[in-house]
């Protein structure tokens, strides 16, 4: 798995961390609510799967994983997915 902070893109705007993963991923994970709002996601050579859930701690997460997979796996380039827990 890579993050944001160890790939060293803390701080990027969602504008250009969007330009930045669509030349290395098919998808962004994000627990950004406001990114659909902000971004089209259409201009992207990737799909956004958010993730809104009360904590990004593995316990609240975890349970949401099968859901996640399955969103990832159907999620179209220039498309934004919603996981909710």
């Amino acid at each position: 798995m890579v993050t944001v902070p160890k790939r060293g893109w803390a701080g990027i705007k969602n504008g250009e961390l969007l330009n930045r993963a669509q030349e290395e991923f098919d998808v962004l994970l994000t627990m950004d609510q406001c990114i659909e709002y902000q971004q089209n996601p259409g201009e992207y050579d990737l799909a956004v799967v958010t993730i809104s859930a009360p904590t990004n701690e593995s316990e609240t997460l975890l349970p949401l994983v099968p859901v996640i997979v399955d969103a990832v796996r159907e999620a179209e380039n220039g498309q934004i997915v919603s996981v909710v827990a």
